[in-house]
């Protein structure tokens, strides 16, 4: 009786294991040839995210910056962080703006200053050496949840391969990208497997985004229950003994 009940528990347990075998080996959805989709879908609340990448760069709060200045190195900074009120402190200058400008309009702003303080033609380089404002919290059906960092012009794309992508019980239909506007706190959804495809735009992250990945409550089930097979398997056999 035991070794039936045995056998049967273990033709349940290849089932499932094969079932869910079956549905690993499920081929991805072909890409889209040609140009992949650009536009944002207002139903969506896609209405505020674009594809395109920003042509220039402005510096902002906790970035990292280095300053040199040409023959002056009591003047020069290696790394100088850009404080959350958007300044930093250098020598003879003091607290000064700095967020908000390209490094260019930054090493013209910094010649113009130490000009004004009597040092003679000076040549200044800026340089942003760590984009530590860009930040994207990644939570939900991702394989590793977390806050990583990203280079600008990264994409929501880059932002799942950073969470090491979906889990098997990801609903990629239902991605969630949460943004600060003036308004508040602004929702838009997105297709993960149309984004895949070429057929969703891919936008690009901004500083602070949040993504959410919807779980599909059926592949839950279904992942705890192949978890629970091996130590059903110890106590089926056990019960032979």
């Amino acid at each position: 009786m035991k070794q039936r009940e045995y056998k049967a528990g273990l033709g349940v347990a290849l089932c499932v294991v094969t079932g869910l075998a079956l549905s690993g080996c499920a081929s991805s959805p072909e890409p889209a040839i040609g140009v992949a989709a650009s536009q944002p879908n207002a139903d969506l609340g896609q209405a505020g995210y674009s594809v395109s990448r920003p042509d220039i760069y402005l510096m902002r709060p906790t970035d990292k910056i280095s300053v040199t200045v040409f023959r002056e190195p009591d003047l020069s900074a290696e790394t100088l962080r850009i404080g959350v009120e958007g300044n930093v402190s250098l020598p003879m200058l003091g607290s000064i703006p700095a967020a908000g400008m390209t490094a260019k309009q930054f090493e013209q702003d910094l010649t113009r200053r130490f000009a004004a303080l009597g040092l003679k033609s000076p040549m200044v380089s800026v340089n942003v050496t760590e984009f530590a404002s860009h930040l994207v919290t990644v939570e939900g059906a991702v394989e590793k949840p977390g806050v990583y960092s990203f280079q600008p012009g990264a994409r929501l794309s880059t932002a799942v391969a950073l969470a090491s992508g979906p889990k098997r019980s990801a609903k990629i239909d239902q991605v969630a990208v949460f943004r600060e506007s003036p308004e508040g706190i602004m929702v838009a959804k997105f297709d993960y497997g149309q984004v895949r495809q070429g057929t969703m735009l891919d936008p690009v992250l901004q500083p602070g985004d949040r993504l959410v990945m919807g779980t599909d409550g059926l592949s839950v089930f279904w992942e705890d229950l192949i978890k629970a097979l091996p130590a059903f398997g110890v106590f089926a056999v056990a019960g032979l003994k």
